[in-house]
């Protein structure tokens, strides 16, 4: 197979061309997308405090901390959860925040 394009050296470059052309067109059609998703930066808090019931958790460690965060620049909203001896507090913020 080599030699036939060996010997019809305008015919490997015709083809060649083709190739070229037909990835252009291919190119030029790909879909583009002017607002890709973007997860928000989010941080994550969790707490522990071993033994205490959920009701517990959440009144002596999760609402002190939700106190702490209002107020906090580009904060979209969190969500808390508190559970036996656990507390976890998910914050998200607006995209392009440095959640550091």
């Amino acid at each position: 197979m080599p030699q036939f394009f060996i010997d019809r050296p305008i015919f490997a470059w015709v083809i060649a061309l083709l190739i070229i052309l037909g990835g252009g067109i291919a190119l030029s059609r790909l879909p583009t997308d002017s607002y890709p998703v973007v997860a928000p930066p989010q941080v994550i808090i969790s707490a522990s405090y071993p033994g205490a019931n959920a009701s517990t958790v959440e009144s002596t460690v999760t609402k002190v901390i939700e106190q702490d965060l209002t107020g906090i620049n580009n904060l979209l909203y969190f969500t808390a959860q508190s559970s036996y001896g656990q507390s976890q507090i998910i914050l998200t913020f607006s995209t392009g925040t440095n959640p550091n």
